[in-house]
């Protein structure tokens, strides 16, 4: 009987395109989000043992992400419960450069269970799936001013990876620090679509302070808000400008690059003006 595998965040970025990949292999799955039948809430514990009983294997994608305060407590707690239930696997996805990421991925490689940690760069398709699209859409974009520049690492290229680990032995006890085959700046990223689309994309750089009260004159939530300047302050202070060889070493070829994504995603007509 082949194992079972949850997809926690089943309905998100990442998880959506393993449920998709792992379907087209006739692997059996369990959906894990609010979605989902039995629904799955990190804000909710009582949800997560009726859905972590009788799987197999588990792929985590914490939401909203592994550097807010309760993370690291919620990872402990439903790695407790795992390991009640006798899961075999975890496959956790991670951040470059969060101390608090670092604090979980040193509980999983310590939870007696098999452990793949896939540590990733920010997402290409941010720019299409994500906080970016809508200043593409409004054609032009407003942004905190960096000197970072980042490895974006396609999410097929991530979910490729984190499927093998799910399904295949050959991952186990491996780190995977995942990047793209290229340093991009934010500027440089936005561009690169601008000129894909023929077309003009002002780009305006502010201090983060400035950037920051802009989104909540948007009205933006104040636990995103606290997380966006989080991310820009740390993960973005150059400490993840670096591009490593981790995806090739796992999967025996190289990482998209960023213009092909955005040549793929052009395809989607998702950039196009209505």
């Amino acid at each position: 009987m082949k194992p079972l595998n949850l997809i926690l965040g089943s309905s998100g970025k990442t998880g959506s395109r393993i449920v998709n990949k792992l379907n087209q292999l006739d692997v059996p799955i369990r959906l894990g989000s609010r979605k989902s039948s039995p629904s799955f809430d990190w804000q909710k514990p009582e949800t997560w043992a009726p859905i972590i009983s009788g799987v197999d294997h588990i792929y985590i994608s914490y939401q909203p992400d592994l550097a807010v305060p309760n993370s690291i407590h919620d990872i402990q707690k439903l790695l407790e419960i795992a390991n009640q239930f006798k899961v075999k696997r975890i496959v956790l996805l991670s951040g470059r450069g969060e101390p608090e990421a670092i604090a979980c991925e040193t509980l999983v490689e310590n939870s007696g269970m098999e452990w793949t940690i896939l540590r990733s760069s920010w997402f290409s398709q941010n720019f299409s799936e994500g906080m970016f699209l809508g200043q593409i859409l409004e054609r032009k974009v407003i942004f905190p001013k960096l000197n970072a520049r980042e490895p974006f690492i396609d999410l097929d290229d991530l979910t490729d990876l984190a499927v093998d680990a799910l399904v295949n032995e050959k991952h186990i006890g491996k780190r995977y620090e995942l990047t793209g085959p290229e340093l991009l700046s934010f500027q440089d990223a936005f561009g690169c679509i601008a000129k894909e689309l023929n077309e003009s994309i002002p780009f305006e750089e502010i201090p983060l302070d400035e950037y920051i009260a802009m989104l909540g004159e948007f009205g933006l939530d104040q636990k995103t808000i606290w997380l966006i300047r989080y991310l820009f302050e740390t993960v973005l202070d150059g400490r993840n400008e670096s591009v490593l060889n981790d995806f090739e070493r796992g999967m025996g070829k190289k990482p998209k690059k960023f213009q092909s994504y955005v040549k793929e995603t052009m395809e989607s007509g998702v950039w196009n003006l209505p």
